[in-house]
């Protein structure tokens, strides 16, 4: 697996992965991560990878990552 791509963001780091016929787009935020896998087929390169990744596909996987938070926060203080 290489990386091929990233993509800037002020607030989490997405990077763009190339292995087995799949391009794997990463989006981590602090110890929280997140992984779509879509073929090579399905879009054209890098660019089209990038007009997937539009704001509203960002601000879901923002979202995503604040209920990640709060469910590792509150399974953390339930068995404190």
């Amino acid at each position: 697996m290489r990386v091929i791509a990233n993509i800037p963001h002020p607030k989490i780091t997405i990077n763009i992965f190339s292995m087995n016929d799949k391009y794997q787009i990463q989006f981590l935020a602090g110890n929280m991560e997140q992984t779509f896998k879509i073929g090579h087929s399905e879009v054209n390169g890098v660019e089209g990878i990038q007009k997937l990744v539009d704001e509203v596909f960002l601000q879901k996987v923002l979202d995503r990552f604040n209920e990640m938070y709060l469910s590792l926060k509150e399974t953390k203080e339930r068995n404190a």
